[in-house]
């Protein structure tokens, strides 16, 4: 689905990138080279990034024990 209109970006791509190690969906957006333009996307692709972080986390855990 496409979280930022402006841009084009979809939840694959931010998903994506965010599992480089990015932690901000501005820095995921300069990432894929068209930062925020109205913002109106920003809160839904925080949520984003937040979601591949606490998965890369919890797949962490799960592997120690």
């Amino acid at each position: 689905m496409y979280v930022c209109i402006c841009n084009g970006h979809s939840d694959r791509d931010i998903k994506k990138v965010a599992q480089s190690g990015l932690r901000t969906a501005r820095d995921v957006y300069a990432q894929l080279g068209k930062p925020a333009r109205c913002g109106r996307c920003l809160q839904m692709a925080e949520k984003l990034v937040q979601e591949v972080h606490e998965s890369t986390s919890q797949s962490t855990v799960d592997t120690r024990v």
